[in-house]
């Protein structure tokens, strides 16, 4: 994660820069290939709740990401404290794992992303309805630091 935030940011101020496109080539491979998750019991729950969120809505998949990710992450803090102090010292060199996440929503702004589901590009208006069948039809998955119940 902290190469694809070095690269991102090399992007963002030079949209040509090939060493930064092969970099998260790189790490998007990584990400997806499963190398990385072997031996462990990895966190998807955001991923899920995201696909059921653009099933019920049009919005674009990485910005319903974007808006989940540090809502749920704050969600789940207490439940594995070392991990998110771990994540926002080596990606962010923050000393909380609330600064870490305060940083990736920092961070997912510079991007121009989303942070709310208000700013969602839906023609579908995100209400509380809708949150509930996401809710209700979203895929619960096995994951770590713990499951999640549909409330």
């Amino acid at each position: 994660m902290r190469n694809t935030v070095v690269n991102i940011r090399r992007l963002l101020a030079d949209i040509n820069d090939i060493q930064a496109r092969s970099n998260l080539m790189w790490d998007s491979a990584m990400a997806e290939n499963g190398i990385l998750k072997c031996g462990r019991l990895t966190d998807f729950q955001a991923h899920q709740i995201e696909h059921q969120l653009g099933a019920y809505t049009d919005c674009n998949h990485g910005q319903g990401l974007a808006v989940i990710h540090p809502a749920y992450y704050r969600h789940i803090l207490k439940d594995a404290p070392e991990k998110f102090t771990r994540f926002a010292k080596v990606v962010f060199e923050k000393d909380s794992p609330e600064a870490g996440i305060d940083a990736l929503a920092d961070f997912i702004k510079e991007c121009g992303l989303p942070t709310r589901l208000g700013e969602l590009k839906s023609k579908v208006e995100i209400t509380p309805q809708v949150l509930r069948q996401v809710a209700d039809t979203c895929n619960i998955i096995k994951c770590n630091p713990r499951e999640l119940g549909r409330e």
